[in-house]
């Protein structure tokens, strides 16, 4: 399993990925789940990938391969004229590797090559937009409501999203916010682990901001990891105390 984030901002867009993936808790390993294209002063896309390693590679590499030779092998998304293209590009792509390998022998293994996708990115012109993939090649759109998208191993990390992402945050802030979400999840699964992949994307620039991979020895994450459980036991030792006493 996995865990992957993308928060659209006012700024632009913030996006965050582990790299683990593991066949039993004998067989666990690191394979990268963020990838992007960029044209400078034109777009930038960023995909990250959650579920069966082998489907989600699959779908990359065709991706990959289309945006080598455009014109050779469309649909590119590199050639799509919009966000909402290419999110269409990319479900399509998806169902298909699922469906091909649901139907070459393997019926009764279905489920394990289910896999869901974020894709972010902006064009020119346009406003940067975020889409969740599903696996049948639906997907939904980033937006008011529900500004960010999580795939994965999704629960542990969510609490911290919804109590503390502002549209109008900075991106350092949304960074340490997802540094805690990313923290809580580690602590809670071991099927999410280090290192993790960071993309900052602003607005009209079509380049990453700042890209990074953070190590299990980053010394900003293993500070937020252990400022942020000391500041969760100051704060549950400052709650009223329980009383077994009937206050009547």
């Amino acid at each position: 399993m996995t865990y992957c984030v993308g928060m659209v901002l006012d700024k632009g867009l913030v996006l965050m990925s582990d790299t683990r993936t593991n066949s039993g808790v004998d067989n666990i390993s690191v394979f990268r789940k963020m990838f992007s294209w960029s044209e400078p002063g034109e777009r930038i896309i960023t995909i990250m990938t959650a579920g069966n390693l082998a489907t989600t590679q699959a779908v990359i590499s065709q991706i990959e391969e289309r945006t080598k030779a455009p014109g050779e092998r469309r649909p590119s998304i590199m050639d799509a004229p919009t966000m909402f293209q290419i999110a269409t590009i990319v479900g399509r792509l998806l169902r298909d590797v699922i469906e091909g390998r649901q139907d070459s022998g393997m019926q009764g293994e279905g489920p394990r090559f289910t896999a869901s996708m974020i894709v972010a990115g902006q064009i020119k012109d346009m406003e940067p937009r975020l889409f969740m993939i599903y696996p049948e090649g639906n997907f939904i759109e980033a937006s008011f409501d529900t500004p960010f998208f999580q795939i994965g191993e999704t629960k542990y990390g969510r609490p911290i999203l919804l109590r503390g992402y502002d549209k109008g945050m900075s991106f350092e802030d949304a960074v340490k916010l997802l540094m805690v979400s990313f923290d809580s999840t580690l602590a809670a699964n071991l099927s999410v682990g280090l290192p993790f992949d960071l993309m900052v994307i602003e607005r009209d620039s079509f380049a990453p901001l700042h890209h990074k991979r953070i190590q299990a020895d980053d010394a900003y994450f293993k500070l937020i990891s252990s400022r942020w459980s000391e500041a969760l036991r100051q704060a549950f030792y400052s709650l009223p105390d329980y009383s077994f006493d009937d206050p009547a």
